[in-house]
């Protein structure tokens, strides 16, 4: 016979999003059931997203480094790793972050299901656990927090052991000497860093005429450089007709009559919402054909009791937001009240080698709305600390109004530039009149650091006003 329970509140999935509104929603007094199907906590973020793809890639820059350093490098020999090597690293950070988010939840005495979860109704969960048995939880108020998965296209056989996605590459036990990446978008740009970073060729297949289209133009284009400069083979406007699994490679079949062959393949060309196996369509929730969910500004589903956050609602998907999107629909929840929003500027790192990040407008934008802007710019090769480092690839760009001198983009390309831009995010939210280029003139920075960058790419972008 199934187990019933009553909470104020459930929350399916353990990710950032759904952290998030547990914790929101514990702190204020209410009584929270979280779901997660899978047997630890952290979902996807932590155990095949974000943790393990930053662990590798801090891995492989450091060899990287190394390399290029010519006080390391005093042979010909060059400090060497596979990918099967630095997936150790990612282990361990992914067993520490899994024990810290389950602290969480003790501590904060959240009741977690581990099972699979299903509507029964608006305010009914049914848990199917590992051993079958079933248990019924009911609340006032539910909080789908499942995420995203790799989309799989019918078409390719996920099953051989040469083809591999975003999830299951972290399973990969050979070391290739060739890869074909499909999907040039970030997640198919970070592993083109990785793999090129550990001496692997890299066959970089791109659907869209340029590499992330969405960030400012010069920071593509200077990817594409690097990509280049590194050896990586970029093919842009090129889309498969069919991928054939061999015993010991990989063809990829292109609709252009072109055909690659590689060691194996790694398909990383979008995402699907996880609302598959919940029963949504029960309660009146159908979700689009990426398997999305539609919300309000305050996290509400078509639902009054029932809200979604993180990637199983699309944009941004960044495990940053979806933690903010968890705590406003939990103060939503509780207070009845919209009391918060997501910033308007929500920074996006990319960590390719080397990173990229950005906050704001791109030139193309202003451009197209007629902003009056100028452009302040440093590069990192005029810079003392980047000099010591030996990490002088990369620059800083700041966008700026000509009249009234706010900040309205930040873009960085560079090592660090997913720390350096919080610098710049911080002083473009400030209001009544704070938010100013001269700022960055006007202060002083600790020299020598990267941050010192600010002050360059003001004075450049000042100077460029008549």
């Amino acid at each position: 016979m199934p187990q019933h329970f009553k909470y104020d509140a459930i929350v399916i999935g353990t990710g950032p999003g759904g952290e998030g509104a547990a914790m929101g929603l514990v702190k204020k007094g209410a009584k929270v059931a979280v779901i997660e199907r899978y047997e630890q906590v952290g979902g996807g973020c932590t155990h095949w997203g974000t943790i393990p793809s930053k662990a590798l890639r801090q891995t492989v820059s450091r060899v990287v480094e190394i390399n290029q350093n010519p006080l390391f490098n005093v042979s010909a020999k060059k400090l060497t790793v596979t990918f099967p090597q630095i997936l150790k690293h990612a282990e361990k950070v992914i067993g520490k972050q899994t024990t810290m988010r389950q602290n969480f939840y003790d501590r904060n005495n959240c009741t977690i299901f581990f099972g699979k979860a299903s509507f029964i109704d608006e305010k009914t969960i049914q848990v199917i656990n590992a051993d079958d048995s079933i248990d019924i939880i009911t609340a006032k108020n539910i909080v789908i927090a499942t995420g995203s998965t790799p989309f799989r296209p019918a078409s390719v056989d996920f099953s051989h052991p040469r083809i591999y996605d975003s999830d299951t590459i972290l399973n990969l036990k050979h070391a290739p000497k060739h890869i074909i990446i499909y999907g040039a978008g970030v997640i198919g740009c970070e592993y083109a860093s990785i793999f090129r970073g550990l001496g692997v060729k890299v066959d970089l297949i791109n659907t869209r005429d340029r590499l992330l289209s969405f960030l400012d133009q010069e920071m593509s284009d200077a990817l594409s450089y690097h990509f280049w400069n590194n050896g990586v083979v970029i093919r842009h406007n090129e889309e498969f007709e069919r991928i054939e699994g061999l015993d010991d490679s990989v063809i990829v079949h292109l609709k252009s009559g072109k055909k690659v062959k590689a060691d194996c393949i790694l398909y990383a060309n979008g995402r699907t919402g996880n609302t598959k196996d919940l029963n949504l369509e029960s309660v009146g929730i159908h979700p689009d054909l990426r398997g999305l969910l539609n919300i309000n500004h305050v996290y509400h589903t078509d639902i009054e009791t029932i809200y979604a956050v993180g990637d199983v609602t699309g944009y941004p998907s960044l495990a940053s937001a979806a933690y903010d999107q968890g705590r406003i629909a939990a103060e939503a929840i509780i207070s009845g009240k919209e009391s918060a929003r997501l910033i308007e500027n929500i920074p996006t790192g990319i960590y390719t080698i080397p990173e990229i990040s950005s906050v704001g407008k791109t030139e193309q934008e202003l451009t197209a709305q007629k902003i009056p802007y100028e452009v302040g710019r440093s590069q990192f090769k005029h810079l003392a600390r980047a000099q010591i480092a030996g990490m002088d690839v990369g620059s800083l760009k700041l966008l700026f109004h000509r009249d009234t001198k706010e900040i309205l983009g930040i873009h960085c390309f560079g090592e660090q530039a997913a720390e350096i831009v919080h610098i710049g995010q911080a002083i473009m939210e400030q209001k009544n009149g704070g938010n100013t280029i001269e700022y960055f003139v006007n202060t002083t920075f600790n020299y020598p650091t990267m941050a010192e960058a600010y002050r360059v790419a003001a004075l450049n972008g000042l100077n460029r006003l008549f």
